[in-house]
């Protein structure tokens, strides 16, 4: 029988029951699903483990009928990330798929806003030359900023971690640098 490894159990019930917690005191307003942007990445290694990798990939963002105003003009929204695309080094490619949420602070109408989120993440192989991260199956962390240029084109940058977390042998975790242009709707 599959067990959580401890401290991932223990990161799980304390979100689990800090979440309720954060949010008390919070207005948030209701919306509906709709397609917010949708675009292409590139990312590069940026730890010695991922050092050679490279990563493209084709992405959907879709608005989530939920957004907090936290007061003073910042709110927190949130969405659901799709991606897929290609990661590996030199001849040496793997097909690498993410569905997960993220949160988004904004400002106001302040163009830029960070972005922060986790996503399950499926890959077609865990080998690539000098790396070898343990499973097919892996999370995918990430923060990151994004600029909305026009009412129509956004430019970002994201900082991504990806590990097994634990559940597989070995877990070094990679560490990417992605830049991004997407299109809004």
């Amino acid at each position: 029988m599959f067990q959580f490894p401890g401290s991932l159990w223990r990161r799980c019930s304390l979100a689990a029951m800090l979440g309720p917690l954060l949010c008390w005191g919070l207005r948030i307003e209701a919306g509906q699903i709709d397609l917010e942007s949708a675009g292409a990445r590139f990312g590069f290694g940026a730890n010695s483990i991922a050092r050679g990798l490279n990563e493209a990939e084709v992405f959907s963002n879709f608005n989530l009928p939920w957004r907090w105003d936290l007061g003073a003009g910042l709110h927190l929204e949130s969405r659901f990330d799709l991606t897929a695309g290609w990661l590996g080094i030199h001849n040496d490619h793997a097909f690498i798929g993410t569905a997960g949420p993220s949160l988004i602070l904004g400002y106001r109408q302040f163009p830029i806003h960070l972005d922060l989120g986790v996503s399950p993440t499926l890959l077609s192989s865990h080998e690539w030359e000098h790396v070898n991260v343990g499973s097919r199956f892996q999370f995918a962390t990430h923060m990151g900023a994004d600029w909305d240029i026009t009412s129509h084109f956004r430019v970002g940058y994201r900082f991504v971690h990806m590990s097994n977390a634990g559940v597989a042998r070995p877990n070094p975790g990679l560490n990417l640098h992605q830049v991004g242009v997407s299109y809004l709707f």
